[in-house]
């Protein structure tokens, strides 16, 4: 009888694991996503990376997301400094469910699966890319993410090198084809201003590849962000990073006009993650708190 009901407990205890994970899938940023309208409160939602809040992979993120205001967090894919591969916690099973149970009891969506390792490492010459991108793709869908983020980073600055356009481009295709294969998107970051882009874009020919947007870039080199927006058009943008380089926090900057932003955003028809990156007062730039607390805040008085 002991033998019998140890088994019992045994599968009922499987059950009910299954059931959750079946039931936390159920809930995931996607399904979620898809019942935004365009005219919904929720068409525009606000989160913020993971790493710049000094929670990359840490189970603290989903907590701390909350009470900065936010809606989801943008994941860090783990560090990758100069190894082969991402200190990804992810691959475990154990790790997943965590994540999606305290996400779920904070009510904070997956944004994304980042690749930020790709800001220091080159992705036209990293020799093991291939597995990087299948590593991020396979988080993705386990966790049921459909967005990964893959800046092409100082390293690949198409305006500095342009002779490793070529070889991006036959990477960007392969990538492209992996994320087509497993329905899912990648957004890369760029410096090239909206023209160019879509001519990248062209070029790559794939729907697996899109555009991650960063206020930052145009803001840099001078450009006005509004009408890159119009060129570049609500199907070519799968998410963006609203902030600026690191200066003031979103309601004190005069190069960023949100209200301009939250215009053409709706007239475009664009839906979708507008993502907290930066944009933090240089005077207390380390007062995560205060930083990404203003900004959220700003974001979802403007998006509201």
């Amino acid at each position: 009888m002991i033998i019998k009901r140890s088994w019992a407990q045994r599968i009922f205890a499987i059950a009910c694991i299954f059931i959750g994970v079946i039931s936390l899938q159920a809930t995931t940023p996607e399904s979620r996503t898809n019942r935004i309208t365009s005219t919904g409160k929720d068409c525009i939602q606000i989160s913020v990376c993971d790493w710049m809040i000094l929670k990359r992979q840490k189970i603290g993120e989903f907590e701390l997301a909350r009470e900065l205001g936010a809606d989801g967090v943008e994941m860090d894919m783990g560090s990758l400094g100069q190894r082969d591969s991402f200190d990804n916690k992810l691959r475990k099973l154990e790790f997943r469910e965590l994540f999606l149970r305290k996400a779920t009891e904070n009510k904070i969506q997956i944004s994304s699966i980042a690749m930020s390792g790709f800001y220091g490492q080159s992705f036209a010459k990293n020799k093991n890319y291939r597995a990087l991108v299948e590593d991020c793709i396979q988080t993705m869908q386990a966790m049921g993410v459909k967005t990964a983020f893959l800046p092409l980073g100082v390293l690949c600055d198409l305006n500095k090198y342009p002779a490793l356009r070529p070889l991006i481009v036959e990477r960007l295709k392969e990538a492209g084809k992996m994320a087509e294969k497993a329905g899912v998107v990648i957004g890369i970051e760029t410096t090239l201003d909206a023209d160019g882009e879509v001519r990248l874009l062209k070029e790559i020919g794939s729907k697996g590849i899109k555009i991650s947007y960063n206020f930052q870039n145009p803001l840099d080199a001078g450009r006005d962000l509004v009408t890159e927006l119009r060129i570049l058009g609500k199907n070519r943008i799968c998410q963006i990073h609203c902030t600026n380089t690191d200066g003031v926090t979103l309601p004190n900057d005069k190069k960023l006009d949100m209200h301009k932003v939250k215009t053409v955003l709706h007239d475009m028809g664009w839906c979708g993650w507008l993502t907290v990156e930066r944009s933090r007062d240089t005077t207390d730039v380390h007062n995560v708190k205060k930083n990404y607390g203003t900004n959220i805040g700003y974001l979802k008085q403007i998006f509201d």
